[in-house]
């Protein structure tokens, strides 16, 4: 089989196409998440914690950065950290992965499950030789 008729067989599986489509669903479903904390949960916790844009967060590493914004440091090419985009961004995983466990564990509850198959029943000549033993053994005085 020729490598391209290789390549047809395995993009043509139903995992490769599963696959692709949860990507594209998953890359989807994490724009929703980020906007969800970023724009409804960040912005409350911010106010609790004394409007604190966890966004704008960074430590300057030159001259340029110090008493800039964020955005004012970076369009004049100052060095910095940006710890409080590193936050943002660990939050927003933190519940995209609990939402998808969530989702997940609904999933599981809702699957059907199997009853476990009965144990096959032995063969006709073992039932036989169990037979003749119980009998020899009642036999016996």
């Amino acid at each position: 089989m020729s490598m391209m008729g290789e390549f047809k067989e395995f993009a043509m599986k139903g995992n490769v196409l599963d696959m692709a489509v949860g990507v594209i669903i998953g890359g989807a479903f994490g724009k929703i998440v980020s906007s969800l904390v970023s724009d409804i949960l960040m912005p409350p916790i911010g106010l609790l914690l004394g409007r604190v844009d966890f966004s704008s967060l960074f430590i300057p590493l030159s001259e340029e950065a110090k008493g800039k914004s964020l955005v004012a440091a970076k369009a004049a090419g100052a060095a910095t950290i940006n710890y409080g985009v590193f936050l943002q961004t660990l939050l927003d995983f933190t519940i995209l992965a609990f939402v998808i466990f969530m989702v997940v564990k609904q999933m599981n509850r809702f699957k059907k499950t199997t009853p476990p198959a009965p144990s096959p029943s032995p063969p006709k000549e073992e039932v036989l030789l169990t037979e003749i033993r119980d009998l020899l053994k009642n036999q016996r005085p």
